[in-house]
C-alpha cells in the first residue's frame, strides 16, 4: 500500500474531462539500447498492444497513449524485452491486422509457462448475431459485444438501413485465447462493453444495434478455429458460458457500460488504463486487491465499473495481474533516453501536478539524479546531474 490516500488520487492529480485535441504519436524507443540494459528472463514474456485513434467516423484521442502506458510498464516494471512487444496501431489495426498479429506474435510463439499480455484500446460495439454459436443472456437482448477494427464501418444509410460490419466478436477472442499454449495470460480491454450518461467525457463506443450483423468472415474465422482446436460447437458453448478461456481478463467496464477517455494534466488516455498502470508502477497487488483500488478511483457519476474475470476454477484472483512474481523495483518515473547531458523521462506513476521546472528525481537505487527542464503531458526533459542510463528507475526527491 502506498502512503498517500489512493482513493483521492484522481482528484489530487487534477483529472480534467473535456474536449480532447491531443495529437498522439507512438513513442519511438531505442530497442537495442534497452535490450542491452534489460536482461531477458525466463519464461519468455510476449505482448501484443492494439490502439486505435484514427477511426474514419468517430476518432478517439487516447488509445495510442494507452499503448505507451502499457509498453513502458511492461518493459521497465515487468522486465519485458522490447523486441517481444508488438504494437499494432491505427491504420495497421484492421480486422486482418489484429487477428494476424495475435496468431503470429502470440499463438505461434508462446510456449507453456510463458507470460502473454494482450491489450486492446479502441471502440467497442454491440451487434446482432441472428444465428449465434452461443446465445447471450436474455438481458443483453441477443446483442454481442465486439471490438471495432479501424476498417470496420457502419453500412451506408445507417441507422435506417442495416447490414454487416467487420467487427471482432468476444467469441473470437475466446477462441484465440484458447489456442495459446500457456495459462499465464492477461487480457486488458479498454473499450465500451468490454466486460462482456457520457457527460463531458469522450466514450469508446461505436454505434450498433439489432440491424447491424456480424460478418460472414467472422463466422467463417470462428469455424476455422473450432476445427484447429478440435473443439465442438457444444464444447465451445459450454466453455464460453463457464468463463474466460485462459488466465485473467481485466476490463474497463461491465458488459453494458461505456468506457471513458480522460485528460490528466494534459495527458490523454483511457481512464481505466491510466489508473491500472499507475498502481502497477507503485506496487504489486493481486488482481482482487488491484480492482478494489481501481473501482474506488472512477468518478461516481460515470457509471463505469471496471471488472475482472479469471479462468473458472483457477486461483488467479490472488495472483499478480501479469503473472510475474518478482517485478522491477517500484518507481514513479523512468529514463527512456539519454543524449548530451539531458534525459527524457516517462512519468508513469507520479502526480503530474508536482512536476515542474526544477523538480528533482533521484534513482531508486540512489546512484543518479536529474532535474526537470520541461514537461509535455506525461513526458519530461531533464538535465542529468548524476549519471543515469536508459531504464534507470526514478522517484521524486523529497
Amino acid at each position: 500500500m502506498t502512503p498517500f490516500n489512493r482513493r483521492q488520487f484522481l482528484k489530487f492529480a487534477g483529472l480534467s474531462l473535456g474536449s480532447l485535441g491531443f495529437n498522439c504519436a507512438l513513442f519511438q524507443h531505442q530497442a537495442r539500447r534497452y535490450g542491452q540494459v534489460l536482461a531477458q528472463s525466463t519464461p519468455r514474456k510476449l505482448a501484443l498492444l492494439v490502439g486505435i485513434n484514427q477511426y474514419p467516423d468517430q476518432p478517439l484521442e487516447g488509445c495510442l497513449n494507452d499503448v505507451d502506458l502499457q509498453r513502458h510498464l511492461l518493459i521497465h516494471r515487468f522486465g519485458f524485452n522490447p523486441k517481444d512487444i508488438l504494437v499494432v496501431g491505427d491504420r495497421e489495426a484492421t480486422r486482418t491486422g489484429i487477428l494476424t498479429a495475435f496468431e503470429e506474435h502470440l499463438i505461434k510463439q508462446a510456449r507453456p509457462g510463458d507470460v502473454v499480455v494482450y491489450h486492446y484500446s479502441g471502440h467497442g460495439s454491440r451487434i446482432a448475431d441472428p444465428n449465434p454459436i452461443l446465445s447471450e443472456p436474455e438481458r443483453r437482448r441477443e446483442l454481442n459485444g465486439t471490438f471495432v477494427p479501424v476498417d470496420s464501418q457502419l453500412p451506408a444509410g445507417y441507422p435506417e438501413q442495416g447490414g454487416s460490419v467487420q467487427d471482432i466478436m468476444g467469441h473470437t477472442l475466446f477462441l484465440l485465447m484458447s489456442a495459446l499454449k500457456t495459462e499465464n495470460v492477461t487480457v486488458v480491454l479498454d473499450s465500451c462493453f468490454a466486460g462482456g450518461a457520457t457527460r463531458e467525457a469522450r466514450v469508446r463506443s461505436r454505434s450498433g444495434g439489432s440491424n447491424i450483423l456480424v460478418s460472414s468472415d467472422e463466422k467463417t474465422y470462428q469455424q476455422q478455429w473450432l476445427s484447429r482446436l478440435q473443439m465442438s460447437p457444444s464444447e465451445f458453448v459450454n466453455g464460453y458460458r463457464r468463463g474466460v478461456a485462459k488466465g485473467v481478463v481485466l476490463a474497463a467496464t461491465a458488459p453494458d457500460q461505456l468506457a471513458r477517455e480522460a485528460v490528466i494534466n494534459g495527458f490523454h488516455a483511457g481512464l481505466f488504463t491510466y489508473i491500472l498502470t499507475y498502481y502497477l508502477w507503485r506496487e504489486q497487488p493481486d488482481v482482487e486487491e488491484l480492482f478494489q483500488d481501481i473501482v474506488l478511483e472512477i468518478p461516481k457519476g460515470f457509471n463505469q465499473n471496471p471488472r475482472y474475470e479469471i479462468k473458472p476454477g483457477s486461483p488467479y484472483d490472488s495472483s499478480p495481474p501479469y503473472f510475474i512474481d518478482n517485478p522491477q523495483t517500484p518507481a514513479q518515473a523512468v529514463v527512456t533516453q539519454v543524449s548530451r547531458g539531458e534525459a527524457r523521462l516517462w512519468l508513469g506513476s507520479v502526480d503530474l501536478r508536482k512536476v515542474e521546472t526544477g523538480t528533482i528525481f533521484t534513482a531508486v537505487d540512489g546512484s543518479g539524479q536529474v532535474r526537470v527542464l520541461s514537461r509535455d503531458g506525461i513526458v519530461a526533459a531533464a538535465k542529468i546531474e548524476n549519471p543515469v542510463t536508459p531504464g534507470t528507475l526514478l522517484r521524486l526527491k523529497i
